[in-house]
C-alpha cells in the first residue's frame, strides 16, 4: 500500500499572490513551500511527496522548488483542482492520498501521521481533522482512498466540488462514503489559533512564530505553538479579524456568508438588501 502526500500549490492565490514563495523565517531564503515539504518529510507514514501545481508559466517557480527539495511534481488544471489531484495520484500509483494545501507552513508530521493512522484503523474512505475543528487552523490534513478520489473525480459536477477536491465526499454525498473526523487530544486542542497563510496579517503572524520557535527547533511541534500563544496571547490579535474562505454549496449559503461578513463590517444597508434576496430565493 502506497501512501503519498499531494501538496496543492500555485502562485496566483487570490488574497495573497505568491504566498507559497514567501520566506519563512523572514529573510531566510527558505520558502513557505519548502517548509511544508521539509516538515512532511519527517512523517513516518508518508512514502512519497508530490507537489501538484498548474500549467501556468508562473508556476514553473514551484516546480523548481520541488526539484530542489527532491520531491515529485505534477502540472494540471488551475481551476479543476479535483482533477489535478486525481491525475497526480493516478500518475504516481497512490493507494492513500494525504491532501495538504500550500498555506500550512506549520504542518505537523505527528498530526499528519495521527490522521493517517486513524484512517487506516477505521477503514474509512475519507478521514480529516477539519470537519469539526479542534486542532489549530493550519494543521489541516485530509486522507482519502484512491477509489474515493476516483469516484469524486468521475461524478462531481458543481464548481465548488471541483475547486476544493473533497467537498463531493464530505459535503455533497457523505452517505456514499465512510467518513471519520479526528479530534485533537486535550493538550493540542486549540481551534482558535490561526497559523494558516491567506493574508498579509497571517504572514506577519507566521513571521513572528518562526522568529520565536524556528531558531530553537526547526521542526517545532504543535505543542510548542500552543505554548507560545499561551505565553504571548497578543500574537493572536494580529490576524484575529481574518475571515476564512469556505467551500459553499448553494446560493443561499453564499448569501448567508456574505451577510455575516457585511455585519462584521457594519455595512447594514447592503446586509438588508441581501436578506431580501435570500428571502426571494427561498420562496
Amino acid at each position: 500500500m502506497k501512501i503519498g502526500a499531494i501538496i496543492q500549490a500555485r502562485i496566483s492565490s487570490t488574497r495573497l499572490p505568491r504566498k507559497v514563495l514567501k520566506e519563512l523565517p523572514y529573510g531566510s531564503r527558505i520558502t513557505v513551500l519548502q517548509q511544508i515539504i521539509r516538515r512532511l518529510k519527517k512523517s513516518n507514514k508518508i512514502k512519497e511527496i508530490i507537489v501538484a501545481t498548474t500549467k501556468n508559466k508562473g508556476d514553473r517557480e514551484i516546480i523548481k522548488i520541488a526539484k530542489k527539495e527532491d520531491v515529485k511534481w505534477f502540472k494540471g488544471s488551475e481551476y479543476d483542482v479535483l482533477g489535478r489531484f486525481y491525475l497526480a495520484a493516478k500518475e504516481n500509483n497512490l493507494d492513500i492520498i494525504v491532501r495538504i494545501t500550500g498555506d500550512c507552513p506549520c504542518i505537523d508530521p505527528k498530526v499528519v501521521d495521527l490522521v493517517i493512522d486513524k484512517h487506516l484503523k477505521s477503514n474509512s474512505d475519507y478521514t480529516s481533522n477539519i470537519l469539526k475543528r479542534t486542532f489549530p487552523h493550519g494543521l489541516d490534513t485530509e486522507v482519502l482512498n484512491f477509489n474515493a478520489l476516483k469516484k469524486a473525480y468521475s461524478e462531481a459536477k458543481e464548481d465548488f466540488e471541483r475547486e476544493h477536491v473533497c467537498p463531493y465526499i464530505h459535503k455533497s454525498k457523505p452517505h456514499l462514503f465512510k467518513i471519520t473526523n479526528v479530534k485533537a487530544p486535550a493538550n493540542l486542542c486549540a481551534p482558535d489559533i490561526r497559523i494558516t497563510l491567506d493574508t498579509e496579517e497571517d504572514y506577519a503572524l507566521l513571521c513572528l512564530v518562526f522568529d520565536y520557535l524556528y531558531s530553537k527547533n526547526n521542526a517545532f511541534k504543535t505543542i510548542d505553538l500552543i505554548h507560545l500563544f499561551k505565553e504571548k496571547p497578543w500574537i493572536g490579535y494580529i490576524n484575529k479579524g481574518i475571515i476564512q474562505k469556505k467551500a459553499l454549496k448553494t446560493l443561499n449559503e453564499e448569501i448567508a456568508e456574505a451577510i455575516r461578513v457585511l455585519d462584521l463590517q457594519g455595512l447594514h444597508k447592503a446586509k438588508k438588501l441581501l436578506k431580501t434576496i435570500k428571502l426571494e430565493e427561498s420562496k
